[in-house]
């Protein structure tokens, strides 16, 4: 993985703390890093070029101008008001690659002197066993805090731990074996059936919460389950969850009277023109 700093611009030694979306169902973490980039009015400073991304190019999805200004798979955005780098990811992962690139961006955080690293993604909600709605939409939250996932200031915020996160499970234990000892493969599973418990460490926000545990850095995923559709409602709220760990304050947002949120440029277009009425 190479980074490449825009002109001009440099990492700001200060902004200790990463921010980025683990791909999954909903794209419900990339939502909420666009709604973290755009309403901290976040400068992006450069971009990531690693092999096991796809590539894929766009329009600038947060400004109209200046025109010509591209969106590419991974940027790199910087808050320093808030303390803050974020990195954007637009394009999936090579499919068998996960793991190698989650030790490159492991390896990124590390030598740019990243001490917190929080990762926004979402869970698939046919595998949630016990739900209860009452309460709306609800955070779960996993840590390196302490060995079995616990978090003080998770708990205070009202957030549970990820009930299916096991250490000593099988499949956590093979993927910190992966994160620690360099082997990338992953395919060749040391067991021949993967069962219900592996769903959740099989998913991308496991792969790099254990590359980032294993380069001794804190880890903390944000996580909530959604079903695939319009998961804008999912993404402000794990955006609000991100910014309640932070403790950013009112102030350090841009949004209009209404609320604090800028709703990105990229949004307009995200589900097309509503219908017709005259259909109906």
């Amino acid at each position: 993985m190479e980074f490449y700093v825009e002109e001009g611009k440099e990492l700001e030694q200060n902004c200790s703390t990463l921010i980025l979306p683990a791909l999954s169902i909903g794209n419900v973490g990339q939502l909420a890093v666009d709604l973290l980039i755009s309403s901290l009015k976040a400068e992006k400073i450069g971009y990531l070029d690693d092999p096991n991304i796809l590539p894929c190019v766009g329009n600038d999805a947060y400004w109209p101008s200046p025109p010509g200004d591209l969106t590419l798979p991974l940027e790199a955005y910087e808050s320093s008001s808030s303390a803050l780098t974020l990195v954007q990811q637009r394009s999936p992962v090579v499919k068998g690659m996960m793991v190698e690139y989650a030790k490159n961006l492991a390896n990124f955080a590390s030598s740019n002197g990243k001490k917190h690293v929080i990762i926004l993604s979402s869970l698939d909600f046919g595998r949630w066993h016990t739900i209860d709605v009452s309460s709306g939409l609800q955070v779960y939250y996993l840590s390196t805090s302490n060995i079995d996932g616990t978090d003080e200031d998770c708990e205070r915020l009202g957030w549970n731990r990820l009930q299916e996160y096991n250490p000593s499970q099988r499949m956590w234990k093979y993927l910190n074996t992966l994160a620690e000892e360099g082997s990338t493969l992953e395919e060749d599973l040391p067991f021949e059936e993967l069962g219900d418990e592996d769903y959740y460490p099989s998913l991308p926000f496991a792969a790099l919460f254990s590359c980032f545990k294993a380069k001794g850095l804190k880890v903390t995923c944000l996580l909530c389950y959604c079903s695939e559709g319009d998961n804008i409602p999912e993404g402000f709220h794990l955006a609000e969850a991100a910014s309640k760990l932070m403790g950013l304050s009112q102030n350090e947002f841009h949004g209009n009277e209404a609320g604090r949120w800028i709703i990105p440029y990229s949004w307009k277009s995200v589900y097309g023109p509503p219908a017709d009425i005259s259909l109906f």
